[in-house]
């Protein structure tokens, strides 16, 4: 029987020479945890600024891509213009008067029954712009959230005016390009 007892003892006083107590062996100290928990801190800081860049990129391909729909949109409703299915007054350049015609349509005149010319599905938001979206106020209209530039405007000074010519957005932010978005 001294054996057996002796032989129990040994892997205890082998584990108290290490520096180890059987108590301890099951868990982690706090010195441990709070190394692990510095480490965190430190990668989710580092974190931060690539998932706030990521964000702003996303942001600017939205941009990017509701500038060239819009754009685009104008461009088709001058032409629809200059191939006379649209009705122009005299003192008209071609333009819609408004960002919203391109949604709501614009009667075909060279049509032989009544028909509609529709431009865009649905406006896109400038995706800079920053609406207060507070519980119960309803955001800005998405004709409301660009800024807009007539026929008879300057590039470097956009003016709005009769009709829209071109459509920019109204943040003065930076991109990542190093242009302000309403320069775009």
């Amino acid at each position: 029987m001294i054996k057996k007892s002796a032989s129990k003892l040994l892997p205890l006083a082998t584990i108290s020479i290490l520096g180890q107590s059987p108590r301890n062996r099951n868990g982690f100290t706090l010195i441990e945890l709070m190394i692990v928990i510095a480490i965190m801190a430190v990668l989710a800081t580092a974190a931060m600024p690539l998932r706030e860049l990521s964000v702003k990129r996303e942001k600017e391909q939205d941009l990017r891509v509701a500038l060239r729909q819009i754009r685009n949109a104008l461009d088709a409703y001058k032409q629809a213009v200059d191939d006379g299915r649209i009705e122009k007054k005299e003192d008209e350049f071609g333009y819609p008067p408004r960002l919203d015609d391109l949604v709501s349509g614009v009667p075909d005149i060279k049509a032989t029954d009544p028909h509609v010319i529709y431009f865009l599905r649905r406006l896109p938001r400038d995706p800079m712009f920053k609406d207060l979206d507070v519980a119960g106020v309803e955001m800005k209209p998405a004709a409301e959230t660009w800024g807009t530039r007539s026929y008879k405007s300057s590039p470097d000074n956009p003016q709005e005016g009769d009709d829209v010519f071109d459509v920019y957005s109204r943040s003065e932010s930076l991109g990542t390009n190093g242009i302000a978005y309403n320069e775009w």
